[in-house]
């Protein structure tokens, strides 16, 4: 015997459940960033600090790494979203010209995707043709079934660059820590680094409803593969430095 449906079973399936905002371009770029910072930076004040120099030369290449990165990413992201959302313009402007000069292939095609999504003959005519009754709309319709993009949300580059820049500049302020607080401690640096890392795997895994304890201990790995690589690196560096 099955339960007789509720009210809320006549409305749109909205009310016992929601979704994050992943549109933008933000949670991926600040998500890089951030990581990219954390890992980067402590990494770089690991080589630097292997070699055995001043803890001033320690601070200047982390306040350098942090600056270059942060700028560096920023305008990398702006190029890549920029890139991404033209070449999202170029095969707008392709199906356009497509719909424009063969309406009836275009139409076909779209009946041909619809009943490939499970619907019948007749309900894919009769849909694609209420879609082909508006041009704009055709046009959304096909290119987000044919490229599995929204040509109406697009990614902001502004956005993407924003975010990137910010929390690569705070991951990458997180092993300058002890420094910046009157601690020249490389150790102190390397350990409140490696906490970061815990931090920023974590809360990331919390956005993608994964194991946080799994997310966190996963980033520490990738992060301390990188920083006693390069403190390897430094260290044999630093033996051969004159005086």
């Amino acid at each position: 015997m099955t339960d007789a449906p509720s009210a809320d079973d006549s409305l749109p399936h909205e009310f016992d459940h929601k979704h994050s905002d992943v549109s933008g371009g933000w949670l991926r770029a600040a998500t890089f960033g951030a990581m990219d910072g954390l890992v980067s930076n402590t990494s770089l004040i690991a080589g630097i600090g292997g070699a055995g120099v001043a803890s001033h030369t320690i601070v200047l290449g982390g306040v350098a790494g942090l600056v270059s990165g942060a700028f560096s990413m920023a305008l990398g992201e702006y190029t890549s979203v920029t890139t991404q959302n033209e070449q999202l313009d170029a095969e707008v402007s392709v199906e356009k010209n497509a719909l424009r000069r063969h309406p009836d292939a275009e139409l076909a095609e779209l009946v041909d995707m619809f009943v490939g999504m499970g619907m019948s003959e007749d309900t894919a005519r009769s849909a694609a043709a209420e879609v082909h009754a508006d041009p704009e709309r055709a046009l959304d319709i096909h290119v987000s079934q044919e490229l599995g993009l929204d040509p109406s949300d697009k990614p902001s580059p502004l956005v993407a660059a924003g975010s990137s820049f910010a929390m690569f500049s705070i991951g990458a302020v997180f092993p300058l820590l002890p420094y910046l607080l009157g601690f020249a401690s490389l150790t102190a640096g390397l350990v409140v680094g490696g906490i970061g890392l815990i931090l920023a795997g974590a809360l990331a895994a919390r956005f993608t409803a994964q194991s946080t304890i799994r997310g966190a201990l996963r980033q520490l790995l990738f992060g301390a593969i990188a920083i006693g690589a390069t403190y390897a690196i430094g260290s044999l560096i630093g033996i051969g430095i004159p005086g």
